[in-house]
């Protein structure tokens, strides 16, 4: 089976988009206020799991929850 290359210029365009930077806001500002609540630590291999599959729109009123990295990564929302 071939292997598709990657398309390094479109993902940076991707992840470049307003759209995409609001959301990375998003995410590192939530994982900052779980820091301050003690919930998670830096270098713990924890991640946050915006509970529910949250594809599109904004990240900031999402319920979180402390999951492992491999968890949160193996996981894959519907398509």
């Amino acid at each position: 089976m071939a292997r598709r290359t990657r398309n390094y210029k479109k993902e940076t365009a991707y992840e470049d988009s307003p759209a995409q930077v609001k959301r990375r806001e998003d995410r590192n500002r939530a994982r900052r206020k779980a820091e301050h609540e003690g919930r998670v630590h830096k270098g713990d291999r924890k991640e946050l799991d915006h509970v529910g599959y949250h594809r599109t729109g904004s990240l900031r009123h999402v319920p979180t929850r402390v999951v492992s990295q491999h968890a949160n990564r193996s996981r894959q929302p519907p398509h």
